[in-house]
């Protein structure tokens, strides 16, 4: 179909999704951003954040912790740092993703310290958005 592109998205545990799309949103790094067929080369980090899918088969969310995303003319891949589908995504899951960042700040050099309070703060927006709460 010339009006989509592949898209494939994978985590170190499993491969969460490989089909046609017609759009991906991304949280990157640097702002969202919406990959379409025929966009031009891009790499890009991630934030935590809700990747969605629209496609023809119908539309999929990926709560993401954050990772890479390689868009080209012809897809987008993301090598995710820790992915869930949205309808899988429990408050359990999110106190892990939670935890995890806290445990990545207590060992974290003064210099990434900042980084890593940003990432805390996005998974609670993260959560926030899904309806879900981070426990103080």
């Amino acid at each position: 179909m010339a009006d989509t592109m592949q898209f494939d998205l994978v985590s170190p545990e499993r491969s969460l999704a490989s089909l046609q799309a017609t759009a991906v949103q991304l949280p990157g790094a640097d702002g969202d951003l919406t990959a379409m067929p025929n966009h031009a080369p891009t790499i890009t980090t991630l934030r935590p954040g809700i990747v969605r899918v629209e496609a023809p088969e119908g539309n999929a969310e990926f709560a993401v912790t954050g990772g890479f995303a390689e868009i080209t003319a012809v897809g987008t891949s993301i090598l995710a740092e820790r992915a869930v589908p949205v309808s899988e995504m429990t408050q359990d899951v999110l106190d892990g993703f939670v935890s995890d960042a806290a445990a990545a700040s207590q060992n974290a050099t003064p210099e990434n310290l900042d980084e890593l309070a940003k990432r805390s703060v996005d998974i609670e927006a993260m959560g926030s958005e899904l309806g879900l709460s981070v426990k103080s």
